[in-house]
């Protein structure tokens, strides 16, 4: 076979089920030899940039790397934030980019740039094709690092030269792997400094979820008893219902959840990811700290941990719940003192009748609306934090929110390549209108699929995060306002489904329509941002304080 053949055949051999991606001329033999492939399919999207965000978002949901597809230059340079948004994230992804032919050069310059050098920063593996004979290899190599511990991009490039030679080299298989587990002395080190605390505290973070970790935290808490805050990319991990959630760190400092922190003796960080905001700075003489994690601690003048569990973090919180025996002397009275106060303000403003709409009456509404199984993937803008804040996930990867490159784009693109994965559960996109109008066209990649999705464009006419930043430091209001189209109007030129929200009472019955109706429907939703500052800064400050 030639070596494109090959190279599908690999993939096919990986269990890569789509390649999303906009190809070029230097993909044509890929191209040709992808179209006879029963097993992948090619989901053509309208930039390189949304096919990126969709492969991460693949390979978010499923644990298996999601494939991307460019050509050489302009197309490659469009999956450059695509790769960071992965590789922060913690997203397996594979990305190919084609290439001009290396043996004969042909046009001179033109188009090439070095893809390899500028894929390196912001990926795990990245490499030149220059034999058909090791594209088995290479491709081995490349899915297994995106996938293993921490997950992220991988890039191999293609030359059109090297596509069209033969080769009798043949896929090679997935080996069996099972991830290292703990120590028993890190697990008895943990379980010591447990017993001996007084109210020991669970963080939860993005490392921990991962396929299979759910289950053991939930039954870690639910032994113990001990309460847990979880970051933004920890979200869902344990049902945010339970008695002993106590909160979310949406915001960087002055939440509840800080003020816990802030109680605590002993705090177990579960997953800990650097690309997060901390939810907690580590102080000399404060709250000791047990790090259980894939991987070992990444020492700073804020994380210094006294003890270190590295290995598979489901196994080790099995340990660690077989062995522990919660004492008599914990006291969680002073954190659960906190978590009513916490709930007690997540409450106000859920039934605000104010329109345009309020954020916390948006987020009651989606949250009142949406099954526990469905999922909300989120764009980046001021929202985000108040889902992240107020609303309950009952699920792992049931929101889709994205806090290490925090990139505006990615939350239409995620959401359809949610519906690709799971296309029977409702899907819900949340997009502020500057994030939406960065990735819009790709409503015609989602109406020409048949997707059943609804998209939700958060409307202030303005880059409302940054403004309400401006604010903060007292600047002129200015640069950060801009006018839209009639979204209903935009959503139809697409042949998509348009709608508009009148008042505060439509959300609901609107969003259920929606869900409910297939289709691609865009929902235009004015939202008011002014309280933000109080409620967000000082009001949460000064009861946080108060306690």
């Amino acid at each position: 076979m030639n070596a494109s053949d090959l190279f599908v055949s690999c993939l096919e051999a990986e269990g890569v089920e789509y390649i999303f991606g906009v190809p070029g001329e230097e993909n044509l033999a890929f191209l040709n030899s992808l179209a006879k492939s029963r097993q992948i399919k090619l989901v053509l999207t309208r930039h390189e940039q949304a096919a990126g965000f969709m492969a991460a978002t693949y390979g978010r949901l499923t644990g298996k790397a999601g494939v991307c597809l460019s050509t050489l230059g302009p197309g490659a340079t469009n999956l450059v934030t695509a790769a960071a948004y992965a590789s922060l994230g913690g997203m397996p992804m594979m990305m190919i980019t084609g290439q001009k032919p290396i043996r004969r050069p042909k046009q001179g310059r033109f188009q090439i740039i070095d893809v390899i050098d500028m894929f390196a920063p912001v990926t795990k593996f990245t490499h030149q094709l220059a034999s058909a004979d090791n594209i088995p290899a290479r491709v081995r190599e490349a899915i297994r690092l995106a996938e293993e511990e921490k997950p992220g991009a991988v890039h191999l490039e293609l030359p059109e030269d090297i596509a069209d030679e033969e080769t009798t080299s043949l896929p090679i298989g997935a080996s069996r792997s099972r991830r290292p587990v703990a120590e028993v002395k890190a697990i008895q080190a943990a379980v010591d400094a447990l017993e001996h605390a007084k109210s020991p505290l669970a963080v939860i973070g993005a490392g921990a979820n991962r396929k299979m970790t759910a289950r053991m935290l939930s039954l870690f808490c639910e032994k113990t008893g001990i309460p847990f805050v979880t970051t933004q990319l920890g979200k869902g991990v344990i049902d945010e219902r339970h008695d002993g959630f106590l909160g979310n760190a949406a915001l960087s400092s002055g939440d509840f959840v800080h003020r816990a922190l802030d109680e605590t003796d002993l705090i177990v960080n579960i997953g800990h990811d650097v690309i997060e905001k901390p939810p907690f700075f580590m102080q000399r003489n404060g709250a000791r700290v047990i790090h259980v994690n894939f991987r070992s601690a990444e020492v700073d003048p804020v994380y210094f941990p006294q003890i270190e569990v590295i290995g598979d973090i489901a196994n080790s919180i099995w340990q660690i719940t077989e062995a522990l025996s919660a004492p008599d002397h914990w006291d969680f009275s002073r954190l659960l003192q906190i978590r009513a106060a916490n709930e007690a303000h997540l409450a106000e403003g859920a039934a605000d009748n104010r329109f345009p709409v309020y954020p916390q009456r948006l987020v009651a509404d989606v949250r009142a609306v949406m099954p526990s199984d469905g999922i909300v993937a989120l764009d980046n803008g001021v929202y985000k934090i108040w889902f992240a804040r107020n609303y309950k996930a009952h699920l792992p990867n049931t929101v889709l929110l994205d806090n290490a490159l925090a990139t505006m784009g990615a939350g239409l693109p995620s959401a359809m390549a949610a519906r690709l994965v799971e296309p029977d559960k409702a899907i819900l996109a949340v997009c502020g209108d500057g994030g939406f109008m960065m990735n819009s066209q790709e409503l015609e990649t989602a109406v020409r699929l048949k997707l059943n999705l609804t998209v939700m464009i958060l409307r202030d006419d303005a880059y409302g995060m940054i403004r309400w930043k401006q604010q903060q430091l007292e600047y002129d209001d200015f640069g950060l306002s801009y006018g839209n189209p009639d979204f209903v109007a935009y959503a139809q030129s697409y042949g998509a489904i348009g709608h508009r929200i009148g008042s505060a009472e439509d959300i609901r019955p609107l969003l259920r329509q929606c869900l409910a109706t297939p289709g691609v429907h865009v929902v235009d939703c004015p939202i008011d941002y002014s309280e933000n500052d109080r409620i967000l800064h000082r009001d949460i400050l000064q009861r946080s304080s108060a306690l």
